[in-house]
């Protein structure tokens, strides 16, 4: 997912894809990387049988794309005449969307090609078909691969279309089915089993110390916190006075909790949060719902309730509306985007969901960034959480970053440890970076202390997307060429809180143990928490711009850079040297201590490979809003 297409000079400036020249035969016209890195001669397993099943969409370059790659810059760049002269979605797609005639030039030749069209739209064309007519159509030949443990089918040469529609066509999808697996008609499970906290816990950072445990970096610890508030949040990244009156925030996530609406009053109402006025929070949902079981779908109540709770938290007067996807996959959740696009329904998107940058394929990048784009001369901005797995050498074997959070068209957002204190003050934060160590059986140490790694921040440094623009001069060398001698595209570009050590207090409709379903409360960090914080300040920070859509934001968020906006983020906010860390107990069962208990001391700021230091990092970006950021935009 997540690169942009070298179109001109005005897109090469927010990053292309890093990939080498396609070829294609006379007379056609060849679609870059389509086939994936992963389709090598050491792993082909051979061809793929005529008689398989294809279902491919086309996606459509529209009216002129040169033009919307440089009118997307021109409009998000303070620099630029056009800033801020955002299009109407009806205006975005008179002028950049595909026209009648590219649809139907398409649908021609896939029918006259031997495929079934199935849909189109001024998005892509989508048709099925038998493996053969598909490597006709496309003049390449499918054959199957291994990739890990699994065998998928990917194109064994660059596909491509005729030259006549290499006007119309900006990728195809489909050709390779690494994921993607067939769909049936499902309902919706019921929620996940209740998880709840033990104590002791702190009710703002350092509250309760943990005086009877051992110590660690040479003194008591205080435990983590019971889980962080609005209140404290809008303290903490200096909301004033604002309120994101006037704005409204999009949530896209996969499914939709069918409880959302009484959890989110119930919550603002424990937990002194703005009542919701009638029509405040809205759904957009699909008709139906695919591949419930294999994405996990209950889980992901569990992420709208997260997301709808913490930006109104943050903007207790923005509206939000959430649009849910029909599955976890890439092309339910494009089509979730597309409708935030195609009716402005947002002037920000929070989605916190994302994946590795080795399972992105070239065709999905330029879909992704083709949705990212028109977003941007709507004024409308796109946040995405950098990941929760650092530099993903743990989870994945390969230090790499997350997508689509690695598009230079999206703002990725990472994530810190927050100390929130006494009366609601600001403290300090660290990258989010966690170790963990157990309490010794006989309670006097910590076995292996600091502990092994189990979570933080994602950050680092693309294979595939170029530096853009707003990021030179500010993104040092050590970053943006780690990966060889071209800058390239470095994540994310600011943060907040996200460590669940310090994270926020969250209330949701749950599975009890006897079967009935309850609503109870528990704390949750992640940058899926550190989206919709962000996306919230961004609320506050387009009502203090007397309610003008901030858009595509990096280019704004970058200008920024260096003043009292920010809080510049370190690892050691105390002193060199000066370590942190909080105690925490768990129950085992997650439920109740007739399990027993599990105590540990979790170490912060210490996020695998990647540093949170003075100046721009990979771990927090430009640093966190401070009551200077949204300030600032009162004088834009």
């Amino acid at each position: 997912m997540a690169a942009t297409l070298p179109l001109l000079a005005g897109a090469l400036a927010l990053g292309i894809p890093n990939a080498s020249a396609d070829s294609a035969p006379v007379g056609r016209d060849a679609l870059q990387g389509t086939k994936p890195a992963w389709a090598t001669a050491t792993a082909d397993q051979g061809a793929t049988a005529d008689s398989g099943k294809v279902a491919v969409r086309v996606h459509l370059t529209g009216r002129d794309a040169k033009g919307l790659a440089a009118y997307a810059a021109a409009v998000s760049d303070p620099r630029s005449p056009s800033y801020g002269k955002y299009l109407s979605a009806a205006q975005a797609q008179a002028r950049f969307g595909a026209a009648q005639d590219q649809i139907d030039r398409v649908s021609q030749w896939l029918k006259s090609s031997g495929l079934t069209v199935t849909g189109a739209n001024q998005h892509y064309v989508s048709a099925t078909g038998d493996v053969a007519k598909a490597e006709k159509a496309f003049s390449t030949q499918l054959r199957n691969y291994r990739k890990g443990s699994h065998t998928y089918r990917a194109p064994a040469s660059t596909a491509s279309v005729p030259a006549a529609l290499s006007g119309d066509v900006l990728a195809v999808s489909g050709l390779d089915n690494a994921p993607h697996r067939s769909s049936h008609d499902e309902v919706l499970p019921p929620p996940d089993a209740v998880f709840r906290n033990s104590g002791p816990t702190s009710s703002y950072f350092g509250s309760k110390t943990a005086s009877t445990l051992p110590s660690a970096y040479g003194s008591k610890v205080p435990y983590a916190v019971k889980g962080y508030t609005g209140k404290q949040l809008r303290a903490a990244y200096g909301a004033g006075n604002y309120t994101g009156k006037g704005v409204t925030v999009a949530i896209t996530d996969a499914y939709a909790s069918p409880t959302i609406a009484k959890d989110a009053a119930e919550y603002a109402k424990r937990n002194g949060d703005a009542r919701y006025k009638r029509g405040q929070l809205s759904q957009v949902l699909p008709d139906d719902y695919t591949k419930t079981e294999e994405c996990g779908a209950s889980g992901w109540y569990g992420e709208e309730t997260l997301d709808v709770e913490a930006v109104h938290a943050v903007a207790p007067a923005a509206d939000i509306v959430y649009v849910g996807g029909a599955s976890c996959y890439d092309n339910d959740l494009l089509d979730s985007l597309n409708k935030v696009v195609d009716h402005r329904l947002a002037d920000i998107v929070s989605n916190s969901w994302g994946d590795v940058e080795a399972n992105q394929t070239p065709d999905l990048a330029l879909a992704y960034d083709q949705v990212f784009k028109m977003g941007a001369v709507e004024g409308i901005g796109f946040y995405f959480s950098s990941g929760d797995d650092g530099d993903n050498v743990a989870s994945t074997g390969t230090k790499q970053i997350d997508v689509p959070s690695n598009s230079a068209w999206v703002t990725s957002v990472g994530g810190t440890s927050l100390a929130v204190g006494k009366h609601d003050t600001y403290k300090w934060e660290t990258g989010w970076g966690t170790t963990s160590a157990p309490l010794a059986a006989d309670g006097k140490s910590w076995t292996g202390f600091p502990g092994a790694y189990t979570s933080g921040a994602g950050g680092g440094t693309s294979s595939t997307v170029k530096q853009p623009f707003y990021q030179r001069g500010i993104v040092p060398d050590s970053l943006a060429k780690a990966n060889g001698k071209t800058r390239m595209r470095t994540a994310p570009d600011l943060a907040a809180v996200a460590d669940p050590n310090t994270g926020f207090l969250v209330g949701q409709t749950q599975t009890m143990p006897d079967g009935s379903l309850g609503y109870d409360e528990y704390r949750i960090g992640g940058t899926s928490l550190a989206a919709p914080v962000i996306a919230g300040v961004q609320a506050l920070a387009q009502q203090a711009q007397h309610g003008r859509p901030i858009g595509f934001a990096n280019p704004s968020i970058y200008a920024r850079y260096g003043s009292k906006a920010y809080h510049d983020v370190t690892d050691h906010p105390l002193g060199k040297g000066r370590d942190l860390a909080v105690a925490r107990v768990d129950f085992v069962n997650g439920y109740d201590a007739a399990g027993g208990l599990r105590t540990s001391v979790r170490s912060l700021g210490k996020d695998a490979s990647l540093s949170a230091v003075r100046g721009y990092d990979d771990v927090t970006g430009v640093g966190t809003p401070a009551p200077g950021y949204v300030s600032s935009y009162r004088r834009h």
